[in-house]
């Protein structure tokens, strides 16, 4: 699937803005996790079998990431990379990276468990960046790059997997609702981090239908043919997206100058799910790759067989989208921050 045209004007609209700062789990992760001494890695085939070249970088999906996919439709740069890649160059500090860590989470017991980067130590990281920055494009530059930036936050669905539902750890200090409450305080200590580095325009991805991924109900259900989307997990999410949008409309009145909105995946993907042939799936409860029923990260290996046509499957592996996925939510969060979309 190609980028389609988009509205001149409003694409100058949002490059007012659109240097990327990614923050947050696999789904931004571009392959920082390949230079930390973690097993969540996805540096190996068939991961990347559609990426340009056939390599596995270290994202989770058979090809680009959203933020990829964003920075190639604006003209910003076709990939864009992490802050821990050693061949990072200075025209890549210039134009946007990646601080995500596949595995990790707000609770840092997320990040613990996989051996990851926390949420919050991503910021340290972000420091080490602006440091470099301002020595290659001096203090007054590298601030108006950090206060015209887009900073896109995104992680949340590990914490609920790992610590609440899967393993229920944080289940036993907490119920739902305190657990959410919980999440979203860290969320909370990070935006406000991350506007005292100067950083003003920051868009907080919500969590997906949790209870749709193919590994939750294989979890739930132990005949392969009886699987289906679990609505307390998928309920769970809603009211943790409104619950969100409040928070960040509290934030945004509290911090002067500051842009600070919800992005909703929650309803795109539960839509695909709902409606697959509208989007050209005809898989939406299995992955891609093996069995489509538990494979993900360390249960994958290069030996596995894939299926014949990846853009007909909503995941790739049973947690992670394939492309055409990420390119159908990518026209969604366009689609709310007003830019609507011109087909060829």
């Amino acid at each position: 699937m190609a980028p389609a045209n988009f509205n001149a004007l409003a694409s100058l609209k949002l490059l007012e803005f659109f240097l990327p700062f990614l923050f947050g789990d696999s789904t931004v992760d571009p392959g920082n996790n390949n230079y930390i001494p973690t097993l969540f890695k996805a540096n190996y085939n068939p991961y990347g079998r559609d990426f340009p070249g056939h390599i596995a970088t270290g994202r989770f999906s058979n090809g680009k990431l959203i933020p990829d996919i964003l920075a190639s439709i604006f003209g910003i740069k076709e990939l864009v990379p992490g802050f821990l890649d050693p061949m990072l160059s200075d025209g890549d500090l210039r134009t946007g990276v990646s601080f995500g860590s596949a595995g990790s989470g707000y609770d840092d017991l997320t990040a613990s468990r996989s051996r990851v980067i926390p949420m919050l130590k991503q910021i340290d990281l972000f420091k080490n960046y602006i440091q470099r920055l301002e020595r290659i494009v001096g203090e007054e530059k590298a601030k108006r790059i950090l206060n015209g930036a887009l900073v896109i936050v995104r992680a949340g669905s590990n914490d609920f997997i790992l610590n609440f539902y899967d393993i229920p750890s944080r289940s036993l200090e907490f119920n739902i609702s305190g657990y959410q409450a919980f999440v979203q305080n860290r969320l909370q200590s990070l935006i406000k981090g991350l506007y005292q580095l100067g950083c003003r325009t920051i868009f907080v991805v919500g969590l997906p239908p949790i209870g749709c991924l193919p590994i939750q109900e294989t979890v739930a259900f132990q005949d392969p043919k009886n699987r289906k989307c679990l609505e307390n997990q998928n309920s769970d999410s809603q009211i943790y997206n409104h619950k969100l949008t409040t928070l960040l409309h509290g934030l945004q009145s509290l911090l002067p100058g500051s842009k600070i909105h919800h992005v909703d995946i929650y309803n795109p993907l539960i839509d695909m799910i709902n409606h697959p042939k509208r989007y050209g799936f005809v898989q939406t409860t299995k992955g891609c790759w093996g069995t489509g029923l538990a494979e993900t990260g360390l249960l994958c290996n290069p030996e596995t067989t894939t299926c014949e046509d990846p853009k007909k499957y909503l995941f790739w592996d049973s947690v992670h989208p394939t492309e055409s996925a990420y390119y159908l939510i990518a026209d969604s969060i366009l689609k709310q921050l007003g830019l609507n979309r011109i087909r060829n």
